[in-house]
């Protein structure tokens, strides 16, 4: 293993430290909700629907979206998924990531499952060269998502490969479901219409689909503000007011 892989380890391996701490310190309070079935959607009248998280046991944290300096810029590096382990229905599922800033450095996305010994995926992601929403179709990357498995991913702003250590880095967790009974009837009741079928994933609590239909809606009409509005909302739902801000900014993707 060479030095660049080793320093992006120990990168990673802080990450994961990181993410169990706060995982145990919220994972209390997760049960007890849990056990009182006291869950509630988020308030999403203005976007017309509601994410509503899935009551699945002890949340993992959203590790990142703090502005750090890389280079002469401060850089704000977020990834698009809730404090919790995010659902999807995909087995190859689109990963968003959020840049306040273009990125002067190389990305790199890794998938992660602790149950394998090697990354689903390691791979280096070209800038567009522009702020705004980026994201990784993992089609496209041949990574297949297994039912019922937790992965965490990772984007990292690599500013010195010789020094992988001083990453800006950001990450998030995604489970993949698979559809039964009500949700797989408000599916195909959905149909092909793309806003109703972005409620009905929101309202079961599967994040990362409904955040991938809002988003190719809005790269289809950019200057649909309903659209970006619901996508602001949704993102606002999850803390993620940052990127609901700029989502709101007219003709953004």
């Amino acid at each position: 293993m060479n030095t660049d892989k080793v320093l992006g380890g120990f990168a990673l391996g802080l990450l994961l430290a990181t993410s169990v701490a706060a995982a145990a310190e919220t994972g209390a309070a997760a049960a007890k909700q849990e056990t009182t079935g006291q869950g509630k959607a988020t308030s999403g009248s203005k976007a017309g629907f509601s994410y509503r998280p899935p009551m699945r046991g002890a949340p993992a944290a959203r590790i990142g979206g703090g502005t750090r300096g890389i280079g002469d810029m401060a850089l704000e590096l977020v990834v698009l998924a809730p404090d919790h382990t995010g659902l999807t229905t995909k087995e190859q599922p689109t990963l968003y990531w959020y840049v306040s800033q273009p990125v002067p450095a190389r990305l790199e996305v890794t998938v992660i499952n602790d149950e394998a010994i090697d990354p689903a995926l390691e791979e280096k992601v070209d800038d567009p060269g522009r702020p705004g929403i980026q994201s990784i179709d993992l089609a496209k990357s041949g990574v297949k998502l297994k039912p019922g498995v937790e992965y965490r991913w990772f984007v990292s702003a690599i500013a010195d490969p010789d020094q992988r250590s001083n990453d800006i880095v950001a990450s998030g967790t995604i489970e993949r479901i698979t559809p039964q009974g009500a949700l797989k009837s408000q599916i195909a009741g959905a149909g092909a219409d793309q806003r109703t079928l972005a409620g009905v994933y929101a309202e079961a609590g599967v994040w990362y689909d409904t955040i991938d239909i809002l988003s190719r809606m809005i790269e289809k009409s950019p200057n649909d503000s309903a659209l970006r509005e619901q996508r602001a909302v949704l993102l606002e739902q999850v803390g993620l007011k940052s990127v609901a801000d700029y989502t709101r900014a007219s003709g953004q993707r």
